[in-house]
C-alpha cells in the first residue's frame, strides 16, 4: 500500500514539475557493473542534472558543502524509457518510481577476453541532449582466481564512522581528493587484484554518493570494482545487514568457482555479516580481514565471532593495520609476497 500510493505521489510531483518549468533537463547516470560470460548486469538512475563538476584538491569546504547538498537535493525522474546497447545487442527498460534501472544482457556469445572491462551505451528516450545518453562498464572478471568483497566506510576510507560528529564533518566538508584511505591500503586491495581478480565494493552509503566514492578510487588509485550501495528512499526498509548479505549471496552465486576474500571493519556489523556467508556457504570463504577501529569492548566481541568463524574452517583476523591483514594474506598465498616490502612502507 504505501509503495502504491508514493508510486502515485511520485508521478503526480513529475507532471507538476513538467507542468510549471521546474524540471532542470534529465541525466543519465550509470553505476560500475559486473558480469560472466553469460550475462551483463548494470545499474543506473535517471535524475534532473546536478549541475557537479569534478572535484579538486583546492575546492573549499563551501564548495564540497554545496555539492553535498546537490547530491541530495536532485530529483530523480521516475519511470523514465531507456534503451541500453552493447556489442550489438539491445534492450529496453523502465526507471523506477526512484528513476533506478537495471539493465541485463543475455550473451549470444561471451565477450572478448583482451579486456575486463565492457562498454554499454545507455539512451534516455523522449529526450534531446548530450545528458540523455552515457556510458557504462561492465567487469568481467575471466581468468580469476580469487575474488574480494569489501566494506568502504572505515575499511578502505577514513570516515570515523564508529563517531556520528566526525562522520558528518567528513563527509559534508570534504571531497574526493581530500578524504583519506587508510595507509597501505591501495598497495594492499592493487596485490590482491592481482592480475585479474574482481574487487567488489559493498557499501550502506546512499547512491546518492556514488560519484563521490567513485572519484575517490580513481583519485587515491585504489583498484575501480562495482560499487553496490544502498537506496536510502523511506519506501525501502532494508537494514544495513540485509542490504550487505543479499548483495554478497548474489556475488556468490553469480560466481561460484570463485573462493572470496572479505574485508571490513569492527564498527558496523561486518563480523556478524561475514559470520553468517561463512556458515552459509562452507568452503568459499578464503580469509576475513577486520580492520579494529572500535573500543576494547567491542574488540572482545569481535574476537568471539573470529574463534565462531574459525571453527568453521575460516580464519577472520582482527587486524590493526593494513600491514599485518597482507602479512597473514601472503602466508596463505592469496597475495604475491613480493608486495610485502611496499605495502609495509605504505602502512607506516
Amino acid at each position: 500500500m504505501g509503495r502504491a500510493i508514493e508510486e502515485r505521489f511520485d508521478r503526480f510531483k513529475a507532471e507538476l514539475r513538467r507542468r510549471y518549468g521546474w524540471v532542470a533537463p534529465p541525466e543519465v547516470v550509470t553505476y560500475r557493473g559486473h558480469g560472466t560470460r553469460e550475462a551483463l548486469f548494470m545499474k543506473g538512475r535517471v535524475l534532473e542534472s546536478k549541475g557537479l563538476t569534478r572535484s579538486r584538491a583546492t575546492d573549499t569546504a563551501r564548495t564540497n558543502l554545496r555539492n553535498m547538498a546537490r547530491r541530495f537535493l536532485s530529483a530523480e525522474v521516475p519511470f523514465a524509457r531507456l534503451r541500453a546497447a552493447h556489442a550489438g545487442q539491445e534492450v529496453s527498460v523502465v526507471a523506477d518510481e526512484e528513476g533506478f534501472f537495471d539493465v541485463r544482457f543475455d550473451l549470444a556469445e561471451p565477450p572478448g577476453a583482451e579486456t575486463a572491462w565492457h562498454p554499454v551505451e545507455v539512451e534516455l528516450l523522449g529526450y534531446d541532449g548530450a545528458r540523455a545518453r552515457a556510458k557504462g562498464s561492465v567487469l568481467v572478471p575471466d581468468g580469476a582466481r580469487l575474488g574480494v568483497i569489501s566494506d568502504l566506510d572505515d575499511t578502505v576510507i577514513q570516515t570515523g564512522v564508529t563517531s556520528l560528529l566526525k562522520m558528518l564533518r567528513t563527509a559534508l566538508l570534504n571531497n574526493a581528493h581530500t578524504r583519506l584511505p587508510f595507509e597501505g591500503v591501495t598497495h594492499f586491495y592493487r596485490a590482491l587484484q592481482g592480475e585479474a581478480n574482481p574487487i567488489f565494493y559493498v557499501s550502506s552509503s546512499p547512491w546518492n554518493l556514488y560519484d563521490l566514492l567513485e572519484d575517490f578510487l580513481d583519485v587515491h588509485d585504489v583498484p575501480a570494482g562495482p560499487l553496490f550501495l544502498k537506496d536510502w528512499s523511506p519506501m525501502v526498509l532494508t537494514s544495513h545487514e540485509q542490504h550487505k548479505l543479499g548483495v554478497i549471496r548474489t556475488l556468490l552465486s553469480t560466481y561460484p568457482n570463485l573462493p572470496f576474500v572479505l574485508v571490513g571493519d569492527s564498527g558496523e556489523e561486518d563480523p556478524e555479516i561475514y559470520r553468517t556467508i561463512v556458515r552459509e556457504h562452507p568452503g568459499r570463504i578464503a580469509a576475513v580481514y577486520i580492520r579494529d577501529v572500535t573500543t576494547t569492548e567491542r574488540d572482545y566481541v569481535v574476537q568471539a565471532i573470529a574463534r565462531q568463524v574459525r571453527s568453521l574452517g575460516v580464519e577472520m583476523l582482527l587486524v590493526p593495520n593494513t600491514a599485518a591483514a597482507a602479512e597473514h594474506a601472503a602466508s596463505r598465498g592469496l597475495i604475491s609476497p613480493e608486495a610485502l616490502p611496499g605495502i609495509r612502507r605504505a602502512s607506516g
